[in-house]
């Protein structure tokens, strides 16, 4: 089937993943907000992430990507990277033991043991899809592309698929790595000569979000602000 963005768009407004703080609150990317996008809202029922999973196939089908693996930043896309994988296998035509590997990211590197275990419980292998829920400054998603190459055997990111894209700017640096000035999520990682596709954005999410839950006009400026400062681009929502 193919990717249908209304009906996604709808699935997580309906699922209450996008919402609002009545007072802002510090996100894991350090920066202030008064909204919220969670997917672990999702990530805790197999009914919805079924669900999820389903449209992640059907997105990335309907890009004409064909990877060898699907792969979770850990720990927020983990699951979705498991379960993704897991039934991307199974619709395989060449479906058979050793065909496909089911693997899982660590969240912190392991320090002992076989180097090609360092980032992961299982190894990815071939074409992979990087999946990551929330890209904000896209820090965590750049971290575990890097991850991936590092070994560089038979390995290639042929996309990185957020869930959602807060649509903010990045500063990502990494001394004595890359430095990347402040630009989207999808210009750093072409930097990084990989693809970045979001499957929903927050300027579509949030006038949908807004409807549905009429926050007040302070909220609303606060969030239009939020964009002056830290937005690739200003979003009126009044």
């Amino acid at each position: 089937m193919r990717f249908n963005q209304k009906e996604f768009n709808n699935f997580i407004i309906d699922n209450d993943v996008v919402g609002f703080f009545d007072k802002e609150v510090t996100l894991a990317s350090g920066r202030s907000s008064h909204w919220y996008v969670n997917w672990r809202k999702i990530s805790n029922d197999v009914f919805l992430m079924d669900e999820l999973s389903d449209y992640v196939i059907n997105f990335v089908t309907s890009r004409g990507l064909k990877p060898n693996c699907f792969y979770g930043v850990p720990e927020g896309a983990t699951k979705l990277g498991i379960i993704t994988q897991f039934k991307w296998a199974k619709q395989s035509d060449f479906y058979d033991k050793g065909s496909h590997s089911l693997p899982m990211g660590r969240a912190k590197p392991k320090e002992h043991g076989d180097p090609k275990d360092r980032y992961f419980v299982g190894e990815p292998r071939g074409k992979i899809v990087c999946l990551e829920d929330v890209t904000t400054t896209g820090n965590s998603l750049i971290k575990s592309c890097q991850g991936l190459l590092e070994l560089k055997s038979n390995r290639l990111i042929i996309c990185a698929v957020g869930l959602t894209d807060r649509m903010e700017i990045t500063g990502y640096k990494e001394s004595p790595g890359i430095v990347i000035e402040k630009t989207s999520v999808k210009n750093a990682m072409s930097l990084l000569d990989i693809r970045y596709e979001s499957m929903s954005s927050a300027e579509e999410l949030l006038e949908l979000a807004v409807k549905k839950y009429k926050p007040n006009t302070e909220i609303i400026k606060s969030i239009e602000k939020e964009f002056e400062e830290y937005g690739i681009k200003p979003i009126k929502l009044a």
